[in-house]
């Protein structure tokens, strides 16, 4: 788990960092973001072999390697004294830190057994979904407090303990014999990896207007097709057909997707609504935000209980619900929202998210081979890690364009009047200040408008998500309904066994 909390902390907390590092390292606006997107890219790409590399040289010695490799390369990070040096260094930081998610999550399904699994499950996601959350309010004091240098340092002490404690306690596994499908593993790279680019670059190039992305969806709609021609036709298969024969995986990992659109994309609207229209420093803007986290950790910590009484795709469309309550509340913002508002649409959220993630992993893995635990704990965290990157790119790209018509329309409706029209023709003092602030102005409604069309669709995007539960099967409730688990005598049960 602090393997886990290391590596999705960093996911985040270089970010509000960005701008400190520029004029250390030498870089342009445009050029400093290379410094996230080379991280993000890496990560996408070495999450594919992560079940391939368990497999042929042993979960235990993979997972000290990442450890290790990830803690060294943090430290480089720290010491870069120019943008090419940072960059190789990140690369290597993603590259070395992808395996970290997937192999703790594997490795946690074979130490527990089935009827701890989701207690188990709870207390490790609270990392995974706390981790980029915590991560800007960390990165931010660091920052302030220290350097910016020092949120690459913090990864060292959390290495070293995570490496002893592998290194003690993770019992060895013997590794295997697979070959290498190096050329599924090619075509499959090249289809995330661009992929991934042109999310993560799309805002900033103008999108299909640009040559750029342009490249880079023909790369990956033509990685994806040689990819599926290659597994089609070949006996070596770079993902085990295996893997698309249990029901449950497939269907979690569609489902993790399209819930993954929602997840971070919160995270993403409301830091630049909180500090650029409504005034937040940094520090106060992550506290404001930090209870989704603590959402999130009481119902991880909450749900293996619940699991006991109710189905588990019932718990899950509940939480889908408390973030549809949620999404609704905050589609109702507007530029004068107190704090008191933020922190409680935020705690909801995050306790609705904690009742989807957990039962939502349980059931992923109930019917699943052992044998196959490592290659589909890579598959899940790579579909929960795109849809965060589309969601996260879509909702920016949808608040850019909005706020720019906003602004056009409601510029359009401001009307001068004949005094402010004299004044300005007559060069009267303050007269040139009046059109600043009615401007200003304009674009506060513009933002507004903006933010609420964005959190509206994201509510709508949840809403989808329900029948998806539909897909997921429990193995240990198959023959009875959703709904007939929350009979009067369990609900009943719940609350006599919560008050003792």
């Amino acid at each position: 788990m602090l393997a886990t909390i290391m590596q999705v902390v960093d996911t985040t907390i270089a970010n509000v960092a960005l701008p400190h590092m520029r004029g250390s390292l030498g870089a342009g606006v445009e050029q400093v973001t290379w410094i996230l997107t080379s991280y993000i890219v890496a990560t996408a790409i070495m999450t594919l072999p992560v079940g391939y590399l368990a497999q042929r040289f042993g979960r235990r010695n993979v997972f000290l390697w990442s450890i290790i490799g990830f803690t060294i390369s943090s430290m480089l990070c720290g010491q870069a004294n120019s943008l090419t040096e940072m960059v190789v260094w990140r690369l290597l930081q993603g590259l070395f830190g992808a395996s970290l998610v997937p192999l703790s999550q594997a490795t946690l399904l074979d130490v527990f057994p089935r009827e701890k699994l989701a207690s188990a499950m709870g207390i490790w996601s609270m990392g995974v979904m706390v981790g980029p959350v915590l991560g800007p309010t960390l990165g931010g004091w660091l920052t302030d407090t220290y350097s910016w240098r020092w949120v690459f340092y913090i990864n060292v002490p959390l290495g070293v303990l995570s490496t002893i404690g592998i290194f003690i306690s993770m019992p060895d596994s013997k590794p295997g014999t697979r070959r290498f499908d190096l050329r599924g593993f090619a075509f499959l790279a090249l289809a995330v990896a661009t992929l991934q680019l042109l999310l993560d670059r799309g805002e900033q190039v103008d999108w299909f207007q640009s040559l750029e992305v342009q490249l880079y969806a023909v790369l990956s709609v033509l990685g994806l097709y040689l990819y599926l021609v290659h597994s089609a036709t070949s006996n070596n298969r770079f993902l085990s057909p295996d893997l698309f024969r249990d029901r449950n995986l497939v269907a979690a990992v569609v489902f993790i997707f399209v819930t993954g659109i929602v997840m971070l994309a919160t995270m993403a609207l409301l830091p630049p609504f909180l500090q650029q229209w409504k005034g937040y420093p940094a520090a106060s803007a992550g506290l404001v935000m930090m209870p989704r986290g603590i959402g999130t950790m009481i119902s991880s910590l909450l749900v293996a209980r619940f699991l006991r009484y109710f189905d588990a795709r019932a718990v899950i469309l509940a939480g889908l619900a408390l973030v549809t309550v949620s999404l609704k509340s905050m589609a109702g913002f507007n530029m004068e929202v107190g704090q008191r508002d933020i922190v409680i649409t935020g705690l909801l959220q995050g306790f609705g998210l904690g009742l989807v993630i957990v039962p939502t992993s349980t059931l992923a893995f109930a019917t699943l081979s052992p044998a196959l635990r490592d290659e589909a704990s890579g598959l899940y965290s790579l579909a929960r890690n795109l849809g965060s990157s589309i969601g996260v790119s879509i909702v920016m790209a949808v608040l850019s364009r909005s706020l720019w018509i906003n602004q056009q329309e409601l510029g359009a409706r401001v009307q001068m009047s004949p005094e402010l029209a004299e004044a300005l023709r007559s060069g009267t003092d303050g007269a040139l200040a009046v059109p600043a602030s009615v401007m200003n102005e304009v674009n506060r409604q513009a933002a507004e408008v903006a933010y609420v069309n964005d959190f509206h669709m994201l509510m709508l995007i949840n809403l989808l998500a329900m029948p998806l539960v539909l897909m997921l099967a429990n193995p240990d409730r198959a023959a009875a309904g959703v709904l007939s688990r929350f009979s009067i005598s369990r609900i009943r049960q719940f609350v006599s066994m919560s008050q003792r």
